[in-house]
């Protein structure tokens, strides 16, 4: 890893969007598209969605090859086949192949893993490529790989640096992964005009969720349904995903309409997709661990997130009907909207611990303290590390109260380290 940080200039945190460079690699690699591929973009619901769609895909005998970002405890989680991250001997022949390919050319730390995963994909022999984009979409590195369906699942304001201030304007770079003739599905139930448009400006064959497709609770179950021509079907009985929250049927809901959309290159039976649902898991997305006190990871680190963490905290665990205090590990990247992170979960929190983390980019606990008294809440004690904070924590909290820990994936992965 050492040596991916330094071949761009701008290391590991380094951020330069074009599909250029790698795609002028990925020429020299030989590489092929030769499965069906799914490509997966969006502000939230992105990490969800690519596990539903693994899982069930697998539960129907795929060997399927997933790629997504950013890692929790390590670099091989990134790229998983068959449900498991791909073992270090195959990852490094695939560094091995792109450093050869790329000669003198300079690739960020996300182009080259990029370029990896599909080298190791190809070796493995895969049925189906899930791609889940870094960053926006129209210029991320896995866009140089046409998809056969393309998910969009929520637009909100994030990396406004990169992708522009306003919803319309990360709602058309979101749109760039959209192909001409191929299927693409948005779960964002107030799709931005300029990702509408763009669909239709290129021919792409957009399902809309609430227009084209959506769910209804049923008592302990849910229902889909979509429109097919002038008909509507639907397939009701089923499951509720194993991974919590409100917004997972959402999320459920575009992975089935993309399942529906590739019937015939894809074909997934029923039961597949009931099991699909019921066996899926993703670490660190409003993770529950059971305990006193409770223990809650989230890595909600934007002010939709945290916005949909705070009702989570409220809908799926009872607030102070269970949990007379909470206690947050709060630990996150100065380049996000903190205020408004704070702001969203104010109501939820009893005691915050605002906790440095590492790197060039991270919030010092100083800084997050600060923006926290800025909206009137008390600081009496900041922590050098989560960890610090973590065990602060467990030493005050009662049984009946919870912890929680959110803000950043690396505040949420020095967390799982000590409690895996």
């Amino acid at each position: 890893m050492i040596h991916l940080e330094a071949l761009h200039p701008r290391g590991v945190a380094g951020i330069e969007l074009g599909l250029e460079r790698v795609a002028e690699v990925s020429r020299a690699l030989g590489q092929r598209r030769k499965v069906p591929v799914i490509t997966v973009a969006g502000t939230n619901g992105k990490g969800s969605t690519c596990a539903m769609l693994e899982c069930i895909l697998r539960c129907a005998g795929y060997r399927v090859g997933l790629y997504t970002s950013p890692h929790l405890l390590a670099y091989n989680e990134r790229v998983r086949i068959a449900g498991q991250a791909v073992d270090s001997a195959s990852l490094c022949r695939s560094f091995a192949r792109v450093e050869a390919a790329r000669a003198a050319k300079a690739l960020t730390y996300f182009e080259f893993g990029t370029l990896a995963a599909w080298e190791c994909f190809a070796e493995a022999a895969v049925d189906v490529v899930i791609l889940e984009v870094g960053l926006g979409g129209r210029l991320d590195a896995v866009n140089i790989y046409a998809s056969d369906c393309a998910i969009v699942t929520g637009i909100d304001i994030d990396h406004t640096d990169y992708l522009g201030a306003t919803r319309e304007a990360i709602g058309f770079e979101k749109a760039g992964i959209f192909r001409t003739g191929k299927a693409a599905i948005c779960a964002d139930p107030d799709p931005p005009r300029s990702l509408i448009g763009h669909a239709q400006a290129i021919g792409t064959d957009l399902h809309l969720i609430g227009r084209d497709f959506g769910y209804q609770r049923q008592d302990g179950q849910w229902q889909f349904w979509a429109r097919e021509g002038d008909k509507i079907s639907r397939r009701s009985g089923l499951a509720h995903p194993a991974l919590r929250g409100a917004t997972q049927l959402q999320n459920a809901s575009a992975v089935l309409a993309v399942l529906q959309a590739l019937q015939e290159l894809l074909p997934v039976a029923m039961q597949d997709i009931r099991r699909g649902l019921l066996e899926v898991e993703l670490p660190g997305r409003f993770q529950v661990i059971p305990g006193r006190p409770l223990l809650v990871l989230d890595v909600a680190h934007n002010p939709q997130a945290a916005r949909v963490l705070a009702d989570n905290l409220g809908s799926q665990l009872g607030d102070g009907a269970y949990h007379p205090k909470t206690w947050a590990v709060f630990g996150m990247l100065r380049d996000k909207d903190v205020a408004a992170v704070v702001a969203s979960l104010a109501g939820r929190v009893t005691h915050w611990l605002p906790c440095s983390l590492t790197g060039s980019r991270a919030a010092s606990a100083d800084e997050l303290a600060q923006a926290l008294e800025g909206q009137g809440i008390a600081v009496p004690h900041r922590f050098g590390s989560a960890l610090a904070a973590f065990r602060f924590a467990q030493e005050n909290a009662g049984d009946d109260d919870r912890i929680l820990v959110f803000g950043s994936f690396q505040t949420v992965a020095d967390i799982l380290r000590e409690v895996a």
